[in-house]
């Protein structure tokens, strides 16, 4: 057994514990947390900071990773995709030891589990031998009704490939996935277990291409050839276009909504759909250099977590840069309520809370070390160091 003291302990499901200790056996379970009034038998480690649960990192591209540096930042979200097409398929051996990489630095991050997209197979075997939790979706690309069955199919069968890991089928974005599409995924997620985890707003001209069939997304089809004479406008955002394709039997992630307002979440709410949102602040820099207005989305009932996107979008894969990112620009939101949303709310999307997201005697979620606080306010000296 080990036992950890620090400053706090945040247990997530319970109150922060000052001067608290944490005991876990070899194999990481959490086996007590107490205060120091309570210590445990045999030796204390003595710490500075805070003890939290490992990080969930609810949206990552790895098979991206070795794009870290390639593509300009702040140049808008159109120019981003066409830079990503242009340079993503790269040597099959580079892209795989980034992969590799990715993932160790992860779990050098404190992070335990991950919701990562693929396009591809490429990341199966780091997968299958990593320390941490993976959930793989398997993302589809579409906007012509007439390709969207063997689209589908291609999904299937690359589904059929990451299994027995965790996996599922997914829509990659409203203005990439015709109506045809996201029909055959509600089906499928209808009939089984199928986790749904969509690009949502990252920039204005979504908006603008669902409400008017306007803006940079008209050049970007015609950039990859797309006849899209079939689409009509919407006059209405993307969200609320795509709310009603979307099942009502699965948690669905709406990742970076940077450009989601008040109207959206409200239009929602009068739908049955099991809404969770991520937050990636860092890619919204990178790409948009904007963030989401993240204020509007808390207290309305819906479950928050955090993510890091992929190394073509970011300096790093860590959720506490993603923290401290959001407390700058948000200092109103608490360290506490940020460490909520990146370990237990990531872990109940993913359907990990059993095991993750908190520190209760039986689970084994990790611990983290958080150093370079001032009070309770994370700095830019914050670290996070894994414990276990």
């Amino acid at each position: 057994m080990k036992s950890f003291r620090a400053d706090y302990v945040f247990p997530v499901y319970a109150d922060p514990i000052k001067n608290g200790i944490v005991t876990v056996d070899d194999h990481g379970k959490i086996i007590s947390v107490t205060d120091h009034n309570n210590p445990p038998d045999g030796p204390v480690e003595q710490l500075s900071g805070i003890i939290c649960p490992g990080f969930i990192n609810t949206h990552c591209h790895v098979e991206l990773s070795h794009l870290k540096d390639k593509i300009t930042p702040h140049d808008g979200l159109v120019n981003f995709i066409k830079s990503i097409q242009a340079f993503r398929n790269a040597d099959e051996g580079l892209v795989t030891a980034a992969i590799q990489k990715a993932d160790e630095e992860m779990y050098n991050n404190g992070i335990v589990a991950v919701g990562d997209v693929s396009n591809s197979n490429l990341s199966i075997p780091v997968k299958a031998a990593s320390k941490l939790y993976y959930h793989t979706f398997v993302e589809t690309f579409g906007f012509l009704p007439q390709n969207a069955e063997t689209i589908f199919d291609k999904a299937l069968q690359l589904l059929s490939e990451f299994k027995p890991q965790p996996c599922s089928i997914t829509p990659h974005a409203p203005y990439s996935v015709s109506k045809e599409l996201f029909k055959l995924i509600k089906k499928h997620s209808d009939s089984g277990s199928n986790l749904i985890s969509i690009h949502n707003q990252e920039c204005e001209d979504e908006n603008k291409f669902y409400r008017y069939k306007l803006g940079g997304f008209i050049e970007l089809y015609e950039h990859f050839g797309i006849d899209i004479s079939h689409f009509k406008p919407q006059a209405r955002n993307s969200l609320q276009s795509i709310i009603p394709l979307l099942t009502n039997k699965q948690q669905v992630l709406l990742v970076h909504n940077t450009c989601t307002n008040l109207k959206d979440i409200y239009f929602i709410k009068r739908f049955d759909r099991k809404i969770n949102w991520c937050f990636c602040p860092n890619a919204n820099l990178y790409i948009e250099n904007r963030l989401p207005k993240i204020q509007l989305f808390i207290d309305q009932g819906f479950n928050i977590t955090l993510g890091t996107d992929s190394l073509a979008s970011n300096n790093r894969l860590c959720i506490l840069s993603e923290m401290r990112t959001i407390q700058k620009k948000f200092p109103a939101i608490s360290t506490a309520k940020l460490i909520e949303w990146g370990t237990i709310n990531g872990a109940s999307f993913l359907g990990i809370d059993d095991e993750k997201g908190t520190l209760e005697p039986g689970k084994t979620p990790g611990l983290n070390l958080i150093t370079g606080l001032d009070g309770l306010e994370i700095t830019p000296e914050s670290k996070v160091r894994r414990l276990v």
